[in-house]
């Protein structure tokens, strides 16, 4: 969904380097070298941003209150 703001093992804020690590990865660095600019160096911290899987857009596309608001039975 949304990444984490800290990391789960040691606590790590990670949230505000979401933008800059996908940024960088438009910038031709691999994950590994992203990841030490950013600062990441232990492998807790560095699993967070590998793994997260970004699915805020996907959702994004869908309107709850059409769910909602369905066809009326008399």
């Amino acid at each position: 969904m949304i990444i984490p703001v800290r990391c789960f093992t040691c606590g790590k804020v990670i949230g505000n380097k979401w933008e800059t690590y996908l940024s960088l990865l438009q910038a031709d660095y691999n994950e590994g070298d992203a990841l030490d600019e950013l600062g990441l160096k232990r492998y807790c911290c560095r699993r967070m941003v590998l793994t997260h899987v970004d699915l805020i857009e996907k959702l994004l596309n869908y309107n709850s209150l059409e769910r909602r608001t369905g066809p009326e039975t008399d």
